[in-house]
């Protein structure tokens, strides 16, 4: 590892740490030649999901893009920021285990649908109105109906 202040590529490892249940590994780094400490973070790299959209384009998974949709929905609610970190962690590590190089849109969309459902009905509906594109109130009236 590169110390970010005199650039010298050899260090130590003074403290490792679990992060992210698991998922990842935090280090406390002291560089050899000046003594500047510093943190790295190290987690695994899953293999390239792609996501199928409807039009068949092919994408590369992205957790931020999923993470903005979520955030929308939970937008100005009472949420803790933990309980949706959870969520996306849950429907990002869920999707590794469960694909191993496609997943459609479809899935993604229905797996975050039911968490929001479990977490705040109004997320839900929210990401509902965007995801499933109604065509017409009534729609969006059957959607909420469903939910009782």
């Amino acid at each position: 590892m590169r110390c970010p202040v005199c650039g010298f590529q050899d260090d130590k490892v003074i403290d490792s740490r679990v992060v992210k249940e698991g998922c990842g590994v935090r280090r406390r780094r002291e560089c050899l030649s000046c003594a500047h400490r510093f943190s790295t973070y190290e987690s695994i790299i899953q293999s390239e999901l792609k996501v199928v959209k409807r039009n068949n384009e092919r994408e590369d998974f992205d957790q931020d893009k999923l993470r903005r949709g979520i955030e929308n929905a939970c937008y100005k609610r009472p949420l803790d920021p933990e309980s949706i970190s959870h969520v996306i962690e849950d429907v990002s590590l869920g999707l590794q285990r469960d694909f191993e190089r496609e997943v459609p849109s479809s899935e993604i969309g229905s797996r975050v649908m039911e968490a929001l459902r479990k977490l705040d009905q109004v997320a839900y509906v929210r990401f509902a109105s965007v995801y499933r594109k109604f065509h017409d109130v009534e729609e969006f009236i059957e959607e909420i109906r469903s939910l009782k």
